[in-house]
């Protein structure tokens, strides 16, 4: 049994997996130190259950560390099982799943413990972005681990776990009872976890439903679904008053799907997966407010561009073209957060995330559903740095900035010398919104391809994905990019 999980190593693996599909591999591997006192000690399959099964009908390799052994440390022999799973998942193309629960590095092995880290690093980031990686913590997950863990395309962790690089008490100024920073929720509310369950069975329910909706492999998508949801389906309740986009994207999904991704980390950012006739589609959106299960406001949230919403739309950005994943961008932002401690980040975040946007090939679509003013709405994925196609909802704004403020800088002067000073604001900024801030003016100017309805939004995502299905586009031959 895991020392805060209910579920054993092998049970974990069972819930998994489809009934009776689990093939274990490297079953009789132990240890080979002997130093201090391992030969004394048994270590049934050196700490990890390694092997493959079916989930949902596709393959999928697995290890499941066992506390009960040298407490799931991870020594020499340990890390050859699971870099094993690795080089035959590369292979075949399949997911690679890591259940962890354990204590660290085995500290009887050393500096081959030290190796045997190294070695996992070494296949996790050649797998990066050719195989589907998830990691779920289940246990104690400690120091090198929380590496692990952020390596992986996506992690789960359950509420009894603990993860982290140095423990709460170990913190200057901190110790557990002030503030313990190994808990799922700090864990989420910091970005390095993507998802939190109840307990081992809400978790393993999870990683189920995610891999069943992503395709397995850099080449071969087998994310498709049927849809039984009308394509045409108008969802009238959708207009510019609407600030929550975790709505809007529930609500123009096949079914009402929605699985948000890192959503307690800068929640003013949303990042997720919806399907569009069956497709997966991977979304980004700025978000002003958040509804609860009334469509009450629960919370106001600013819509500008923070920090912590560029990385996290960048990484999701990243996985999605790696994966082939179409991206979807909802659009309302009206700036940059003005804080010092923005001020310290903002610039590399947002370059980033702008990268993430132009760099990415895969089918890319952007929705103006409210107010795109500055720099933010060009690296919201917009026609200027190579979105395929750009819609705009009635009533929404393209410009440099809000119309009021425009005019104060452009007609400073005459301002200053009118009578009625007032008047001449709102009346410029009604001209300058109508010249340089309205979706109809961009539309004139090419930079926005369509005007629609909001209710319409469904439909017209669903035609224009099928059109740029058979996208391709060659880029100059590079290394990496730099960003």
């Amino acid at each position: 049994m895991g020392n805060t999980t209910q579920l054993s190593a092998r049970d974990r693996i069972i819930s998994l997996f489809d009934n009776n599909s689990f093939v274990e591999i490297g079953a009789f591997v132990t240890k080979r130190s002997t130093d201090f006192n391992l030969r004394q000690k048994e270590t049934p399959g050196d700490g990890v259950i390694t092997g493959y099964g079916l989930i949902d009908g596709r393959l999928t390799y697995v290890y499941s560390q066992d506390v009960t052994s040298m407490n799931g440390t991870i020594g020499e022999m340990h890390a050859k099982k699971i870099t094993q799973i690795y080089d035959l998942a590369l292979k075949v193309g399949a997911p690679v799943i890591g259940l962890i629960d354990c204590a660290g590095l085995r500290l009887e092995e050393a500096t081959d413990a030290l190796n045997a880290f190294g070695e996992i690093y070494l296949k996790q980031s050649i797998a990066s972005g050719v195989i589907l990686q998830i990691s779920a913590i289940f246990g104690n997950s400690g120091g090198g681990v929380s590496i692990s863990a952020a390596l992986s395309d996506f992690t789960f962790m359950t509420k009894q776990a603990n993860l982290f690089v140095s423990s709460p008490n170990a913190l200057e100024s901190n110790y557990k009872d002030k503030l313990d920073t190994s808990k799922a929720d700090f864990q989420a509310d910091a970005g390095l976890v993507d998802f939190v369950g109840e307990d081992d069975a809400a978790v393993l329910k999870q990683i189920r439903e995610l891999v069943t909706i992503l395709p397995s492999n850099n080449e071969d998508d087998e994310s498709f679904d049927e849809c039984n949801d009308d394509l045409n389906r108008l969802v009238p309740s959708l207009d510019v008053d609407l600030k929550d986009s975790e709505l809007i994207l529930r609500q123009i999904s096949d079914n009402n799907f929605f699985t948000e991704v890192k959503a307690d980390y800068s929640k003013e950012m949303v990042t997720g997966f919806i399907r569009l006739n069956g497709m997966t589609v991977g979304a980004v959106a700025n978000r002003e407010e958040i509804l609860d299960q009334e469509l009450k406001v629960s919370q106001k949230l600013d819509n500008s561009l923070t920090s912590g919403g560029c990385y996290k739309a960048a990484s999701f950005v990243s996985i999605c073209d790696a994966f082939n994943i179409p991206l979807l961008s909802l659009t309302n932002v009206t700036g940059f957060k003005g804080t010092v401690e923005e001020e310290k980040s903002i610039g590399i975040a947002s370059a980033k995330l702008t990268y993430a946007f132009a760099n990415a090939t895969v089918p890319k679509i952007n929705v103006i559903v409210g107010k795109a003013y500055g720099s933010p709405y060009v690296a919201m994925n917009s026609k200027h740095i190579g979105a395929d196609l750009v819609f705009a909802w009635e009533g929404s704004e393209i410009g440099m900035m809000d119309g009021k403020e425009a005019v104060k800088i452009i007609y400073a002067d005459e301002i200053n010398q009118a009578k009625d000073s007032l008047s001449m604001i709102n009346e410029k900024a009604k001209e300058y919104e109508e010249l340089q801030s309205s979706a109809i003016a961009a539309a004139k100017r090419g930079y926005v391809d369509n005007i629609i309805s909001a209710d319409s939004t469904r439909k017209h995502l669903i035609y224009g994905y099928e059109m740029l299905f058979t996208k391709r586009e060659s880029r100059p031959y590079k290394k990496h990019g730099t960003i």
